[in-house]
């Protein structure tokens, strides 16, 4: 029965990771691909996991063929929630090649791993089939909690890592909550969680001295520790896509007179491609491809409307549409034509984005913004 139970919770865990991880990778409807698609990678390697205790349930991976393929990536967790942090607070910014350091202890991992695991190809019973190396690289890393005691201190100190990145910026004088809370709670669970386990597991080690090699975690602890992983893979999926078109934080930072000049300049290229080429009627128009036809790094636009204009990329192409609206809406000709088909014509997708900007920005239903004019 236990196993039932432990088995509905890692597949309800693996299974919503993965749908949302498809759907954040593809890009479906979402501003800022890059946070995205780092989330995407985050909910693909926790769902592995899950899914890799899913079939240990079945006896499936237990020193059989499936055993050599089925490698832990638990190290990969701590850097590619820091990465996501990043991108969803500077959008548009990639990963550099001086970021890839970061993804070292993955790549040990998975070549330990790979070693120790060789082993049994080896072993006939004896400690003699073994090398030194083998044997004790074999102890160390099966037989001792060394993967997730590991594990466990990288996640913890990449959230703090990422929660002084967002203690950094400070929140725009103009935002009325700060949109950057959600994913504070997510890392400091992630923090907390993670920092009981490491407890756990160093206690464990040092007091299990009745057990040569085998740890009390391993009877006792193991299987809610993923009921854990689980809970925060599915928390972290389902906020993570509900936000997805959340362009970034309304953040500030204290800027020097060279960037202020820079992002300026920045800010009145948008505003003059905006004007000329009229770019916010394109109904598709994105943060990433405004900046590929300015030729500006989207997370630096990003950077210039926050910190100079107060404001979203949303909302800053919103009040462009909007303005336009309520020239056309004046114009003797409008009489013609109905509210949406204007809205339509000035870059609007839909009625309810329509409706959803004009009440956000005016305070007022469409409706009632025509008779206001």
């Amino acid at each position: 029965m236990p196993s039932v139970f432990f088995l509905i919770i890692y597949s309800l865990g693996a299974i919503q990771g993965l749908f949302f991880g498809v759907i954040l990778y593809r890009g479906i409807d979402s501003q800022n691909k890059t946070a995205n698609k780092i989330l995407s990678f985050i909910l693909f390697a926790l769902s592995y996991r899950l899914i890799i205790q899913c079939l240990k349930i079945f006896g499936i991976g237990h020193y059989d063929t499936w055993y050599y393929f089925m490698i832990d990536v638990n190290w990969v967790f701590g850097p590619l929630l820091f990465f996501y942090t990043r991108a969803i607070v500077v959008p548009g910014k990639k990963l550099s090649k001086g970021d890839w350091i970061h993804f070292l202890p993955l790549l040990i991992q998975i070549g330990i791993s790979e070693f120790v695991r060789l082993q049994n190809l080896y072993w006939d019973g004896a400690r003699e089939s073994l090398s030194w190396l083998g044997y004790w690289g074999y102890v160390a890393w099966m037989n001792m909690p060394t993967v997730n005691l590991v594990a466990s201190a990288i996640i913890v100190i990449y959230s703090i890592k990422s929660l002084r990145l967002l203690a950094r910026q400070k929140a725009l004088p103009t935002v009325k909550e700060d949109n950057s809370l959600w994913i504070k709670r997510i890392i400091i669970s992630f923090a907390i969680y993670f920092s009981v386990i490491l407890g756990i597991l160093v206690i464990d080690l040092s007091s299990a001295k009745d057990l040569p090699w085998y740890f009390h975690f391993e009877q006792f602890y193991y299987y809610p520790y993923f009921i854990g992983l689980a809970i925060l893979t599915y928390w972290l999926g389902f906020e993570g896509y509900k936000r997805r078109n959340q362009v970034g934080f309304l953040f500030r930072s204290e800027l020097s007179s060279t960037d202020k000049t820079q992002l300026d300049n920045i800010l009145s290229t948008v505003k003059e491609a905006m004007v000329k080429e009229q770019l916010f009627k394109d109904p598709e128009l994105s943060l990433n491809s405004l900046a590929e036809k300015v030729g500006v790094k989207a997370y630096l636009i990003t950077k210039s409307l926050s910190e100079i204009e107060g404001t979203s990329f949303r909302d800053f192409l919103n009040l462009y549409r909007l303005e336009e609206f309520k020239r056309m809406m004046n114009a003797p000709e409008a009489k013609n034509f109905d509210l949406l088909s204007l809205a339509l014509e000035v870059g609007f997708n839909s009625k309810s984005s329509f409706n959803r900007a004009v009440k956000k920005h005016y305070g007022l239903l469409p409706s009632e913004l025509r008779a206001s004019s």
